[in-house]
C-alpha cells in the first residue's frame, strides 16, 4: 500500500512540473509572438481601424494593404535585390566555407586553430566597428551600391556560422570512412563526394538555413554599403515612412511578406534534415 502511494505521488509530482512547464512555455510563445500577430492584424485593417484609439480587435478585414505592395516598386524591387544578394552570398559561403571546414577538421598545420579562431571573430566583431572601413574600401574599388559588394560584405556574417558548424560536424564523422574509400582505390575527394557530403546534409543545411536569416535580416550593413540600386527588405521598408506620414498598412503588410522567405527556406531546410538523417538507415 505505501508503495501505491509513492508512485500516486510520484505521479502527480510529475505531472505538476510538466503542466507548469507547459504554461511557462506557451506564456513565452504569447510574448514571443505577440508582436508578429499585432503586424498582420495591422496589414489587414484600413488606415482608419490602425490609427483608432483603443485599438480594435474586431474589424473587417482587407487586402489593399497587400496590393498596395505587390503594385508598389517600392517593397518589389528591395524584396528582388534580397533574394538576390542573399542568395548570391550562399553560394559563395558554401564555395569557400565548405572546403575550409573540411581542411580545419581533417587536416593538422602550424596555425590551425588560430585561423579558425580568425574565422570565427568575424562573427564576433559587432558591424559597426567595421562598416567605416568596408565602406572607405567600398567605395575607393566601386563596390558600394552593388549586388557583388553586398554579396561580399554578408559573408562576414553567413561565413563563420557555417564555417564552424561544419567543421564540428566533419569531426564527429570517423576518419575511417575516407581510410575504406582510399583502400578500394578512391581519392580524398571522392571519399567527401559520396560518403561525407550526404552525411553532412544535416549539418549542411541547418548551417544554411541559419545563414539565409542572418543574411535577409541584416540591416546595418546594406544600409551603409547598399544605395537606391541595392536596397534590401530590411531598409526598403522604411520607404513607407515619410516625413508627414507613416503608410503603416502597406509597411505592415511588406513587413509580413518579408518574412516568408525565411519561413519557407526553414521548411525546405528541415526537409532536407531529415532526408540526411535517415539517408543511411536499413530497410526491412
Amino acid at each position: 500500500m505505501p508503495d501505491v502511494q509513492y508512485q500516486r505521488g510520484r505521479r502527480r509530482r510529475r505531472l505538476i512540473k510538466q503542466s507548469v512547464a507547459a504554461g511557462a512555455l506557451t506564456l513565452w510563445c504569447l510574448f514571443a509572438l505577440a508582436p508578429l500577430v499585432w503586424i498582420f492584424m495591422m496589414s489587414l485593417k484600413a488606415p482608419q481601424d490602425i490609427i483608432t484609439y483603443p485599438p480594435k480587435f474586431v474589424f473587417t478585414p482587407t487586402i489593399d494593404n497587400y496590393l498596395t505592395v505587390f503594385s508598389d516598386d517600392r517593397f518589389l524591387q528591395p524584396f528582388i535585390n534580397s533574394l538576390i544578394v542573399t542568395l548570391g552570398s550562399l553560394v559563395l559561403t558554401l564555395v569557400i566555407g565548405l572546403p575550409t571546414a573540411y581542411s580545419l577538421a581533417r587536416f593538422r598545420f602550424k596555425g590551425q586553430e588560430s585561423i579558425a579562431f580568425g574565422i570565427l571573430s568575424l562573427r564576433f566583431a559587432p558591424e559597426l566597428l567595421i562598416i567605416l572601413p568596408l565602406y572607405l574600401m567600398f567605395q575607393s574599388v566601386g563596390l558600394r551600391d552593388s549586388y557583388l559588394g553586398l554579396i561580399l560584405a554578408y559573408q562576414l556574417v553567413t561565413l563563420p556560422m557555417l564555417v564552424w558548424m561544419l567543421r564540428s560536424f566533419i569531426e564527429d564523422l570517423p576518419p575511417e570512412l575516407e581510410e575504406a574509400v582510399a583502400v578500394d582505390g578512391g581519392t580524398r575527394w571522392t571519399a567527401f563526394r559520396h560518403v561525407l557530403l550526404r552525411l553532412l546534409l544535416p549539418g549542411l543545411a541547418a548551417s544554411l538555413m541559419l545563414s539565409f536569416v542572418w543574411a535577409w535580416n541584416s540591416y546595418i550593413l546594406p544600409l551603409v554599403l547598399g544605395g537606391r540600386n541595392t536596397a534590401v527588405v530590411t531598409t526598403g521598408i522604411q520607404s513607407y515612412i515619410s516625413h508627414q506620414s507613416i503608410d503603416w498598412g502597406p509597411m505592415a503588410a511588406a513587413t509580413m511578406i518579408s518574412i516568408l522567405p525565411g519561413i519557407l527556406f526553414a521548411i525546405f531546410s528541415l526537409r532536407w534534415i531529415v532526408s540526411g538523417l535517415t539517408a543511411g538507415t536499413v530497410k526491412g
